[in-house]
């Protein structure tokens, strides 16, 4: 179902604000934006490639679980702190900054629409796999990832209905549960299998461990390239959304690192909050943009979720390559002495806290 919604103030300035030529085959064209056809190569490039990343993740996931310790798991769910920290970043930080941020550029109405409903999505798979490359808490991570998917189906809308009311009825954005839903059992069942063979052999669920991690991060690298290949009809877009899709990733790593540090987390916690804070699901946003809008509309602002999930992986490539670089380049300082001395009270305090020792507690 498609919502038109444009009101006279967005066709007046979608027209001063878009002014270049789109190619000659496209079928929608308004200056600085495009939609090309679909050619058959292309859709048969979608099916086939959606059902291969499909089973990757799924493939992915579940070495992620192979991590994952069940009674560290149940104690993040008994004693939430971690969880709801995460929550506040995810619902609170990220919605909050989607709105000050198309307030602050001046997008039109249905560009700031857009921009939201991706602050408002829960955090993506990926933030797992980038989490166990910086020592994070996987624990919290896939607790983390698991829960802001379920609360999504009511924290969206809620999101939604208090951020768009400025711009357009939020009645108007269709919302797939059905794909929240199976993004939620896409994650739940795959770690749940890798949590019982880390429970059953834990020696076979290390290899798996090593063997997931390295298809994850190629996996990572893959779907970037993918969207590029099905979304290059429209690479010309407003400078001002590629501007806030550089923004608002880093801003949801900062902010979210931040509050976790503020809130007493342990440093491989803050890293665990800050990338699934800043690591959104960008496939939900383009389902929930495609049954929204009509092609009128996504022609100015469909490729936003792309941009986003390209500038979220390069901020988290650099977080990863600034604490590789932090880890074999480090000298043992006082800070660490203090801490190996202290090693088996950072123990104590993780089991209370419910998550796992890091390897920097070790």
């Amino acid at each position: 179902m498609q919502t038109n919604f444009l009101s006279q103030q967005f066709i007046a300035g979608s027209s001063a604000e878009n002014s270049s030529a789109c190619p000659a085959n496209a079928t929608i064209c308004d200056g600085t934006s495009c939609v090309l056809p679909e050619d058959n190569f292309n859709q048969t490039l979608s099916v086939v490639l959606s059902t291969v990343l499909t089973i990757m993740l799924a493939l992915v996931m579940f070495s992620m679980g192979c991590n994952v310790e069940l009674k560290n798991f149940f104690d993040h769910i008994k004693r939430p702190w971690g969880i709801f920290v995460g929550f506040l970043c995810q619902f609170g930080i990220m919605p909050l900054t989607a709105f000050l941020l198309s307030l602050a550029f001046n997008i039109l109405p249905i560009q700031a629409v857009v921009v939201l409903i991706m602050g408002c999505c829960p955090g993506g798979t990926a933030s797992n796999v980038i989490a166990y490359w910086v020592d994070g808490d996987m624990d919290l991570s896939i607790s983390m990832t698991t829960c802001s998917t379920l609360l999504a189906m009511g924290m969206m809308p809620l999101c939604l209905f208090i951020y768009t009311k400025m711009w357009t009825d939020s009645n108007a954005i269709v919302l797939p549960y059905d794909s929240i839903g199976i993004s939620l059992v896409a994650l739940v069942i795959p770690v749940s299998f890798g949590i019982f063979v880390n429970h059953k052999w834990p020696s076979k669920a290390k290899i798996i461990l090593k063997v997931g991690s390295i298809v994850g991060a190629v996996l990572i690298v893959l779907i970037a390239v993918v969207g590029g290949i099905l979304y290059k009809g429209s690479w010309i877009i407003s400078p001002k959304l590629w501007i806030i899709g550089t923004i608002f990733p880093a801003a949801g790593y900062s902010l979210g690192f931040f509050l976790a540090r503020i809130a007493g987390l342990s440093w491989h916690r803050c890293r665990t909050v800050s990338l699934e804070t800043g690591m959104q699901n960008t496939q939900l946003c383009s389902t929930i943009v495609q049954l929204s809008f009509s092609p009128e509309q996504l022609e100015l602002m469909f490729t936003f979720p792309l941009i986003y999930s390209i500038f979220q992986l390069l901020f988290a490539l650099l977080i990863l390559g600034g604490y590789r670089l932090y880890r074999r380049h480090r000298v043992k300082t006082k800070t660490d002495v203090e801490k190996t001395e202290q090693k088996e009270d950072s123990k104590s305090n993780a089991k209370i806290n419910g998550g796992f020792v890091s390897d920097e507690m070790k």
